[in-house]
């Protein structure tokens, strides 16, 4: 090509950009140019190689798209022409391609950045990207333009140099509104951010969504997350753990995976999914119903319908004999024993091998259960889905009449107790032990009338608390010793056959769950206390006031602790007066829930998305990639960061903050 006459100085090109001031200021300058006017500068790498087989398609994308990558040049020496390219020699070839096609003519004008400096110049030749980056959002919007060209994918990603599957998801965020592509490249949002809202079915949410980001109220994210969990199924549902994606392929599950690679697949029929979990479940169930046993499969999570006469067999702290006792923990040790082998197995191991594990671990869940409850017989098993060991398995027996709350303890002249109906499997549950009785005056009743006998004994009554009163020592011992009969043994001691009139009861609402590091360790310490005292052969008061002060006051906290009731059934049930003396007795007490328990799975699920990303951030662990998780999923890894970092809520404690705790009433109600 012949050198024209133009000349930067000539062509009415844009003044250079800023550049920075010193020894490394920038000679690079960004100009308007003619195409006739550019040529390959001979000491590009490629100069003089023969135009590829994808200048065309090339070529195609540039007349669809236009340049997404300016080229850089040199000015031209002697009879060169006026612009030499450094960097941007396939793009050259494409353009004068479009010329030759009659697209474009020499006059067609070109954006390129001129180099004058000669350092900058050879390195230009070799890194063949001296000019500034494409922002994505201008190659996803390019993109969205080749596409309503009809260029195919095959051909935007040769020509561009990409992936198939890149220019697929670029492909999918071209689809994005044109506010949501402004905020991506003012930065407001991150691509991950601009992926997450693509995947919105919404078009009027997403353009509401990113109109806010530009309005400076940022991306709720965990919005998005929230309507994108929803009916979707992925491969940490419960029915996963028993059903693997070959046996859910074989049912007809189709799954579709996340364009992205961010999310896990969706199974998109879940019928098929409870399909293959009821097969898999129906052939652990058979061997126990050919053992005479009812089995109900529960793959879902409604509850089951069972008859009135059944009840849950399970381990009901208190009441078991020691030789019992030590036969629950042992069953309770195999069945964590085989649930964590059946965890371990390996998703390809044979079925055979698989299945043996699970038939081991229903047996040793049958085997705790009946322990529990004193050996009581299961007759029906309800098993559901649980991603850990693939089956969850619930025992359930006869309903067995309960001993009568209200008993009357006789003395050896022949007052007998209020008859039994405690049937013998229930019998074996509980302890048999008899305890001791004290020696009592036999009262005067030859002639005595109802008034009288009434008055006697008020009277004398008033004489003991005058007496009691002198004995705080005596006064400790009477009062665990009612506490302990009221709250530690079963069936517990009534108020009409206790002296003193205080009445206790053990938190066990209706709803709640025993949490073993909590209110459990607790529960175990008295059965503990129980077992020595039935192997004393005391009565309870002879007992407790054997006992060293120390041990005495031990007994005395256990039993307190279990009465505490503060829970609050609805938000708006707050119980003031109860919460203040709660803070006062976590103050006095330094309590710190965090010492014996971090957050659960059984805890966290109740909570919202949000909520678990503000626990996250509360604690000091990653939120970014958990916010793309998956409910279950989020839940786990909250619970795991918890652990490590042996983190709790701060709502969980009843203590004052510290801001709080300066407005808090003075003894005389001040603040």
């Amino acid at each position: 090509m012949t050198r024209s006459a133009s000349r930067p100085a000539a062509d009415g090109a844009p003044a250079s950009t800023p550049s920075p001031s010193g020894p490394f200021a920038s000679t690079r300058r960004q100009a308007v140019v003619r195409l006739g006017d550019l040529d390959i500068a001979p000491e590009n790498l490629r100069y003089g190689e023969a135009p590829d087989d994808d200048i065309p398609q090339l070529a195609d994308t540039i007349a669809a798209a236009g340049l997404l990558q300016l080229q850089t040049v040199r000015p031209g020496l002697g009879d060169e022409a006026a612009y030499m390219v450094l960097d941007g020699r396939r793009r050259l070839l494409a353009l004068r391609l479009l010329r030759d096609g009659g697209f474009i003519d020499d006059d067609h004008t070109v954006e390129v950045f001129v180099e004058t400096d000669r350092k900058r110049q050879a390195a230009a030749v070799v890194l063949t990207n001296t000019a500034a980056p494409v922002h994505v959002a201008d190659v996803i919007a390019a993109i969205g333009r080749m596409l309503r060209e009809r260029l195919g994918v095959k051909v935007i990603a040769r020509a561009l140099g990409y992936g198939e599957v890149e220019i697929r998801r670029l492909a999918a965020l071209s689809k994005l509104p044109a506010v949501a592509l402004e905020a991506l490249k003012a930065g407001k949002i991150t691509l991950r951010q601009a992926r997450l809202l693509a995947r919105l079915k919404n078009k009027a949410q997403q353009v509401e969504m990113a109109q806010g980001v530009l309005d400076g109220h940022g991306l709720a994210e965990w919005r998005i997350q929230e309507q994108l969990g929803e009916g979707r199924i992925t491969d940490r549902d419960p029915r996963c753990g028993l059903v693997t994606p070959a046996l859910y392929a074989a049912e007809g599950g189709r799954t579709e995976a996340d364009l992205f690679g961010e999310m896990p697949p969706v199974l998109l029929d879940p019928e098929a999914l409870t399909r293959a979990w009821l097969k898999r479940a129906a052939e652990i169930a058979a061997p126990f119903e050919a053992e005479g046993l009812t089995v109900h499969l529960a793959p879902g999570d409604e509850g089951m319908e069972l008859p009135e006469d059944l009840e849950q067999l399970f381990y009901a702290y208190g009441g078991l004999s020691d030789e019992a006792t030590l036969v629950y923990h042992e069953a309770r040790d195999r069945t964590q024993a085989a649930a964590e082998a059946v965890a371990a197995t390996e998703p390809e191991a044979p079925d055979a091998a698989r299945a043996g594990g699970l038939e081991t671990f229903v047996r040793a869940r049958i085997a705790q259960d009946q322990a529990g409850a004193g050996q009581r017989l299961a007759t029906v098993l309800v098993m559901k889905p649980t991603l850990r060991t693939g089956v969850e398995v619930d025992c359930y027996g006869p309903v067995e009449a309960e001993v009568d709350p209200v008993r009357s303890r006789g003395d050896e002249a022949g007052e007998t107790d209020v008859e039994k109906t405690e049937s013998p499997g229930r019998a074996m549950a509980r302890s048999a032990y008899a305890p001791p009785r004290a020696r009592a005056p036999a009262p005067e009743v030859d002639g005595v009338s109802h008034v009288l006998h009434a008055t006697r004994t008020d009277t004398a009554t008033r004489g003991l608390i005058r007496a009691l009163a002198d004995a705080p020592e005596v006064a400790l011992t009477a009062l665990i010793a009612r506490l302990f009969g009221a709250v530690a043994i079963w069936p517990s001691i009534g108020r009409t056959e206790a002296a003193l009139a205080v009445t206790a009861s053990i938190f066990n609402p209706t709803g709640g769950r025993i949490v073993e590091a909590l209110d459990g360790a607790v529960r175990e310490r008295l059965d503990e206390r129980r077992r020595a005292w039935e192997a004393s052969g005391l009565t309870i008061i002879a007992w407790v006031h054997a006992m060293e002060l120390g041990d005495r006051l031990g007994l005395l906290a256990e039993l307190t602790a279990l009465s505490l009731d503060l829970r609050e059934d609805r938000t708006s049930l707050v119980r003031k007066a109860a919460r203040t003396e709660a803070a006062e007795i976590a103050d006095l007490c330094d309590a710190d829930i965090a010492r014996w328990w971090t957050p659960d799975g059984a805890y966290l699920r109740p909570h919202s998305r949000e909520q678990l990303l503000t626990m996250l951030e509360a604690m000091g662990a990653e939120t970014e990639a958990p916010a793309r998780m998956r409910k279950g999923d989020l839940v786990a890894w909250t619970e795991d960061q918890a652990k490590a970092r042996t983190w709790a809520p701060a709502c969980l404690s009843w203590r004052l903050a510290l801001e709080d705790a300066d407005e808090a009433p003075d003894e005389g109600g001040r603040r």
